[in-house]
């Protein structure tokens, strides 16, 4: 039985949305512009234990589109999902919370963005495909080039 216990594990214990911003603070007015729209994508992830064993890995994205230099909308998203995490080694939990959980989280995230926006009446923004594990990589050699330790 301990030996069962002991045994590394992990689980989904809950995927949502925790937070979602919208705004088109130029309405009525900017449906009117002409002209293909700017849009810019910046993604944030955080992460943070809740209880023993028990984590919360979130993804945020905050889209903002623009046409003619006015804001025609802003998104901002942010899915979260909690992760039960039990008996792994130290050094392959932050991998873990940096890869293999945004990776479970991030198409809920997409899913979402794209259908706020299809309900204001605008296109659906589709976020592009995140490679989590080419971020962790590029945060490691960053942090290392910087003597830093890296962060989740």
């Amino acid at each position: 039985m301990t030996d069962q216990a002991a045994q590394p594990s992990f689980s989904i214990q809950r995927i949502y949305l925790k937070d979602l911003s919208l705004e088109l603070p130029n309405a009525p007015a900017i449906l009117l512009e002409q002209g293909q729209p700017q849009v810019d994508v910046q993604l944030n992830l955080h992460a943070e234990p809740v209880t023993d064993g028990l984590y919360e890995v979130a993804v945020t994205a905050t889209v903002t589109a623009k046409v003619n230099d006015k804001v025609l909308f802003l998104v901002e998203a942010k899915q979260a999902g909690l992760f039960e995490i039990k008996n792994v080694p130290q050094e392959q939990m932050q991998p873990i919370i940096a890869i293999a959980c945004p990776q479970i989280v991030y198409p809920y995230l997409r899913a979402t963005v794209a259908d706020v926006l299809n309900r204001t009446g605008f296109p659906p923004v589709h976020l592009t495909e995140v490679n989590f594990q080419a971020m962790y990589e590029s945060q490691l050699q960053q942090a290392a080039a910087n003597g830093q330790a890296p962060q989740a």
